[in-house]
């Protein structure tokens, strides 16, 4: 239900001698900000106003701006009081707003009022929350990207093409007995197959941008002594990790956060993986296989003695987890003297001298899906994937069941499924308790 009460927040605050905002939404926005400014407000203009308390003291001098109904951000009434930023007035100037009627405003609640009253959907209104969060332009431009409607859009263009095919499949269901037999035609099929491919390039696009949200987990792995700590170190730019010519050096888990061209990566550092004897090293490499499963790239790092080892080493990546082959301590080879490699999955560099490290950030770049003649798409975060990987599941079960028994009955409930998948995705379909956990993420007066 769209709520009708009125709720006021300071939207941004920068500090003593910038400007502030204090937003009013609601049916009673129009009035207070009249009461509080005494005279009549125009819609969308500026007005310049002497701003008083309940004894007719000033506040302080600003602009007021009204925003008529359904014509603004929340679609409700708006009223905006722009004064000076210092801390002090925008809490007496909030407080006045809550006497003439006001209540404070939730965390997000003003873009959860624009989505209840259908001016966004759930993915505009998250990617606001993301431009806020941004800390590159790729993040920036790629929040914004979405928030213009990028995503929204195919999410909806695929929503229609499998409102189609379900329409299809349960006129087949209704009507069994036409001499056509609509489930064996191959039209279904072949909706379903165009639905497929439209999907795959919208999930690789929604794992990029997540990756660009959220950044991306990379876990360093490899023989004891191959220069793991030593390429941590010449990423990150400190000596965060222990470096010595003892194999076995690093028994625990390191982490380091690092900026790669707009790109949040988190480096783990691990123990070498061999049979160890020592207890404390055997832990160590325990946890380095258990924070590998849960990597979305692994810099297998290999030393010119370990490239022998190569396919025993790959065979400790997981299925699903990206692998990058850093041949490290190229300095002291000819890297052109042995086997050539696919220079997307393998790079060659030297961690002690920095040769060869454009060429590894390069390549994480690639596969955090933002290499060259990229700009990063849209943002998405965590449960638009999951909802995707559900649709792209039950629309496999549906092929599965057309094509093995033609079980209408069943092609349709898969493809229902899909259909409610999707529409959580931008809020056509969802649940209170999605929407808490979402709005309570954002800021006061957004």
């Amino acid at each position: 239900m769209t709520p009708r009460d009125t709720i006021a927040a300071v939207a941004t605050a920068p500090g003593a001698g910038g400007i502030g905002i204090v937003r009013l939404s609601g049916a009673d926005a129009a009035r207070i900000g009249h009461a509080l400014c005494g005279i009549a407000l125009q819609p969308r203009h500026a007005h310049y106003a002497k701003l008083s308390d309940a004894t007719a003291a000033l506040i302080d001098s600003g602009l007021v701006l009204w925003f008529p109904a359904p014509h603004s951000f929340t679609g409700e009434d708006v009223v905006e009081l722009q004064i000076h930023g210092a801390p002090i007035v925008l809490a007496r100037l909030l407080a006045r707003c809550v006497e003439l009627g006001a209540r404070p405003a939730r965390a997000g609640e003003f873009s959860e009022r624009a989505f209840l009253n259908g001016k966004i959907d759930l993915t505009q209104a998250e990617a606001i929350a993301d431009l806020i969060a941004a800390q590159s332009d790729a993040q920036a431009r790629a929040a914004l990207r979405s928030l213009q409607g990028e995503f929204s859009a195919r999410v909806q263009a695929l929503l229609n093409a499998l409102i189609d095919a379900r329409l299809h499949v349960e006129a087949a269901i209704d009507f069994p007995e036409e001499e056509i037999d609509f489930l064996a035609d191959g039209q279904i099929l072949a909706k379903l197959d165009a639905i497929s491919v439209a999907l795959d390039a919208l999930l690789a696009d929604a794992e990029r941008g997540q990756r660009l949200r959220d950044g991306l987990h990379a876990v360093i792995i490899g023989a004891p002594n191959a220069g793991k700590s030593s390429l941590l170190n010449a990423l990150a730019g400190s000596d965060r990790a222990i470096v010595t010519d003892i194999a076995g050096t690093t028994r625990d888990l390191l982490r380091e956060a690092v900026n790669i061209d707009g790109i949040e990566i988190t480096l783990v550092d691990t123990a070498g993986l061999r049979d160890a004897l020592d207890v404390i090293e055997s832990e160590g490499i325990r946890r380095a296989r258990t924070e590998l499963a849960r990597a979305d790239l692994a810099l297998l790092v290999l030393a010119p003695d370990d490239e022998q080892r190569i396919d025993t080493l790959r065979a400790e990546v997981p299925e699903g987890v990206a692998l990058l082959v850093v041949h490290n301590k190229s300095d002291l080879v000819d890297r052109h003297s042995g086997h050539s490699h696919d220079p997307s999955e393998h790079v060659h560099v030297a961690a002690t001298t920095g040769a060869g490290l454009d060429d590894l950030r390069a390549a994480i770049r690639r596969h955090a899906g933002l290499g060259e003649g990229t700009d990063g798409g849209f943002s998405a975060r965590a449960r638009h994937v999951v909802a995707l990987r559900q649709v792209h599941a039950a629309l496999a079960r549906a092929r599965a069941r057309l094509v093995i028994d033609q079980a209408g009955e069943l092609v349709a409930e898969e493809l229902r499924i899909a259909q409610q998948a999707l529409s959580e995705i931008t809020g056509e379909f969802t649940t209170d308790d999605l929407l808490g956990v979402i709005f309570s993420s954002f800021c006061i007066g957004k």
